[in-house]
């Protein structure tokens, strides 16, 4: 299994940015799947999490201003991010809760990362 995310670059402050992450490979089943960030010199922190009935939870910081959303039938999530701040510059990560065999638990999968940058 992979996730493979995509949509990170530099936006200016105020500007929005949309992040996807796709997982691929062997699924039987996903369950949650969500993002979290890492900004330069500081710890991990969740963003955004939705649950594979369409439930979203998120971050004080975040709320109002980003939007997670999936399209289970392409195995993706989304992270419509808008009101972007300096302070949301960050590598975000995406997960998910995945099934890969009908005789095993759902496990953790992360993708690679992606830059976001907001800066003038």
């Amino acid at each position: 299994v992979q996730l493979q995310a995509s949509g990170g670059g530099l936006v200016q402050p105020g500007e929005p940015l949309r992040l996807s992450c796709e997982a691929s490979g062997s699924i039987v089943s996903i369950n949650g799947m969500g993002w979290y960030r890492q900004a330069p010199g500081k710890q991990r922190e969740m963003v955004a999490h939705i649950s594979n009935g369409g439930s979203t939870n998120y971050a004080d910081s975040m709320k109002g201003r980003f939007t997670i959303s999936r399209d289970n039938a392409k195995n993706t999530v989304y992270l419509q991010m808008n009101s972007l701040k300096p302070e949301d510059t960050a590598v975000y990560y995406c997960y998910a809760l995945i099934k890969n065999s009908y005789y095993t638990s759902y496990n953790d999968y992360w993708g690679q990362g992606t830059l976001v940058t907001v800066s003038s």
